[in-house]
């Protein structure tokens, strides 16, 4: 599609059919428990079937999102579905889940695959993996900028590349946030975000909802998505009303085009929904305050309006494939008529009675053209008209629409069938997990290491240490892994650059947290070590890392103890036993917001409206919200019978409180400060 591809949200069958007739190349929609728009009114099994077809006669293809994170007794119902959808079939599945993937690639390799927003993709080595694994497409993350997806796009050219183009802005990094779990126990993991962003929170000299970001719009700059190399024009609002999808997409649709666009097609598009107007930072490489915004009373008031103008958008079908027909009409036989589309279907009619001679004027080619041109409220245009037409013949005009109605209705029947993808069930088979004598690990935010630490089986400091702090850590008895950024935005060289110098130094272990890391890592044959935030959550998934090449991995704390300890498989994990849990990875520091550092050395603190206090540290170019008090489960490390390991996550603690802790986790006795036991017990929707 030399115009890219658009390609608008359908949370309901109602905004399916909208973004359909405003102008949609492809469409993203949900069904069932599997979508990260959990609360979106997605669709059945039946809807799902109906919709794939309406699509598909209509030359629109049709997206699952199955991108959430999944539990091992999750993954057979997930399957099902996928199952059902390759049946349709649906044109790709987006997913999140390594273990999803690492089964689909088994059941149907011939379904297309789409590694989702959630999987937290911004750097060429995450794109690689994505590849390298059979993913086709990669949505990126929303807070790349247009210098960093063209970077992208030149190394990786043979990997499709999907962009939000207009929508809402989370304030954490897709697939790296926890704010709403730990808060609240609903998981934006798994398509259940609660939005605690949009409440208020307040830095010194701030706006007051210092988490809040403006929508972002592009759809004016299509053409510079286009050039950066993005293929596809995504629009985010699964969770929106049809006449949002509808302005949307019909306005993306025009500049694809290469159109312009009304300015009040802008404006209401403003006013159904916007957070006082819209932004490009993040596509533009400029971050701050002029990014943040709510949505206001006046966003509201406006909408109504809006909406009541927009339905037209939408109300008739758009006449959009292009049809040939081939009429003959011949003495004594039946009159035929012959409908054909461009992908070689071919609808063939013919009258119960053959044509009388004329008594006055015979049938003329102007005539039928006149007729058969006749498509409104089909999705049909017609586009050649071929005629073999007999001498002093007389066709009654409604004889030639009924024959086009039957036709175009016919050829519709045909669009919308597709053979199946090959699904074969693949057994689930768990193994045990025998996990080996219990270690512990700790995580330092800098070389601030106390002497206690060489009892540790290993620590982990940030891979920008110089390789001489490094050499004296390991001078002192420390088994040393180096921690890679989780957000590398635009970094990947450098960090390149970083872990070979300490490569050479024999500094070999690396802990990642993201594909883009963990890619980076195995691209240059170090030893793998997987964290947290890889969102490890089934059997499966920890398969699919062993084959990846990771040597062991944390968990996602979004687990229960008691699932974390069921997981099977070879590969050895562990959880954090310790610390102030991160709650969401931001490109755009919400202290900056405040007027503060961009780069802040020490830790600030971020205030919800009861006056708790969160922590902000910045690390590898990004920041990171903590949570409010520390998480412990020292003391109960003989419940961790399923684990290999513990990791302590130190932040903002003191060189003496770090002692102090290490003491207490070697003995297992209690932490006595103000402490949470996380998700441990409670876990998350």
């Amino acid at each position: 599609m030399t115009n890219g591809e658009v390609l608008s949200p359908a949370g309901s069958p109602e905004s399916l059919t909208a973004a359909v007739r405003a102008g949609a190349d492809a469409v993203y929609l949900g069904a069932g428990s599997f979508s990260a728009r959990a609360s979106a009114r997605n669709f059945t099994k039946e809807e799902l079937a109906q919709a794939v077809r309406f699509c598909h006669a209509r030359g629109v293809r049709v997206h699952l999102a199955v991108n959430t994170l999944l539990r091992d007794e999750e993954l057979p119902a997930a399957l099902d579905l996928i199952q059902y959808a390759c049946a349709l079939p649906v044109d790709a599945v987006l997913v999140q889940d390594v273990g999803l993937l690492y089964l689909l690639r088994r059941c149907c390799p011939q379904l297309p695959l789409h590694a989702s927003t959630q999987m937290s993709i911004h750097a060429p080595a995450g794109v690689r993996a994505c590849r390298q694994a059979g993913f086709s497409r990669v949505v990126l993350s929303r807070e790349m900028s247009l210098k960093e997806i063209s970077a992208v796009h030149a190394a990786c050219p043979d990997v499709e590349l999907e962009s939000f183009v207009h929508g809402a802005l989370c304030m954490s990094v897709s697939g790296q946030c926890w704010f709403s779990a730990m808060l609240g126990g609903r998981s934006g993991n798994r398509g259940q975000c609660a939005q605690t962003c949009r409440l208020p929170f307040s830095v010194k000299g701030g706006t007051g909802h210092d988490l809040s970001l403006k929508d972002l719009s592009m759809i004016d700059r299509i053409g510079e998505l286009k050039e950066a190399g993005v293929y596809s024009y995504k629009i985010e609002g699964r969770m929106k009303r049809p006449e949002y999808v509808a302005a949307a997409t019909h306005a993306c649709r025009l500049r694809a085009d290469g159109k312009p666009v009304p300015p009040e097609l802008l404006r209401d598009l403003h006013d159904v929904f916007s957070r006082s107007g819209f932004t490009t930072g993040y596509p533009d490489g400029k971050l701050g305050r002029e990014m943040f915004g709510v949505r206001s009373k006046e966003d509201v008031t406006a909408s109504a309006a809006a909406c009541r103008r927009l339905k037209a958008l939408y109300r008739r079908e758009l006449s959009r494939v292009p049809v040939d027909f081939t009429l003959s009409v011949q003495a004594d036989k039946p009159i035929r008529l012959t409908a054909a589309d461009a992908r070689g279907h071919a609808a063939d009619v013919q009258s119960e009675t053959a044509p009388q001679p004329a008594l006055n004027r015979p049938l003329t080619a102007e005539e039928c053209t006149e007729h058969l041109s006749k498509t409104g409220g089909t999705p049909f245009a017609p586009n050649h008209i071929h005629y073999n037409i007999g001498e002093n013949l007389a066709v009654p005009a409604a004889v030639l629409n009924h024959l086009r109605r039957d036709a175009l209705a016919h050829l519709e029947q045909l669009r919308e069938q597709r053979p199946p993808v090959p699904f074969t069930a693949v057994p689930a088979t768990i193994s045990a997990h025998h996990p080996a004598a219990f270690a512990l690990r700790a995580r330092f935010p800098d070389g601030n290491v106390p002497d206690e630490a060489a009892r540790l089986a290993s620590i982990r400091v940030p891979c920008s240490l110089p390789v001489s702090a490094l050499k004296k850590l390991r001078e002192r008895g420390m088994n040393v892994f180096l921690e890679m950024p989780r957000g590398m935005f635009g970094t990947e060289e450098a960090v390149r650059t970083l872990l070979l110098q300490a490569a050479e130094a024999g500094f070999r272990d690396v802990w990642a947290g993201t594909l883009n890391s963990a890619g980076l890592a195995r691209e240059l044959g170090l030893t793998l070590h997987g964290g947290f935030s890889l969102n490890v959550t089934n059997s499966a998934a920890l398969d699919w890392y062993t084959e990846f090449g990771l040597t062991d991995t944390e968990l996602s704390f979004e687990l229960t103890l008691q699932q974390a300890n069921a997981l099977g498989g070879a590969l050895p994990r562990g959880l954090l036993i310790y610390g102030r849990l991160p709650l969401m990875l931001t490109r755009n520091c919400p202290i900056a917001n405040g007027g503060g550092c961009h780069a802040c050395e020490t830790a600030q603190d971020l205030t919800d409206r009861k006056g708790i206090s969160f922590p902000v540290q910045c690390f590898g170019g990004c920041s990171e919200v903590l949570n409010s008090v520390p998480l412990s489960l020292l003391g109960r490390m003989h419940e961790l019978h399923g684990q290999d390991f513990g990791t302590l996550f130190f932040t903002t603690e003191t060189y003496e409180e770090r002692a102090k802790i290490l003491r207490l986790a070697f003995a297992d006795k209690p932490f006595t400060g103000e402490l949470t036991r996380g998700l441990s017990y409670r876990g998350v929707l």
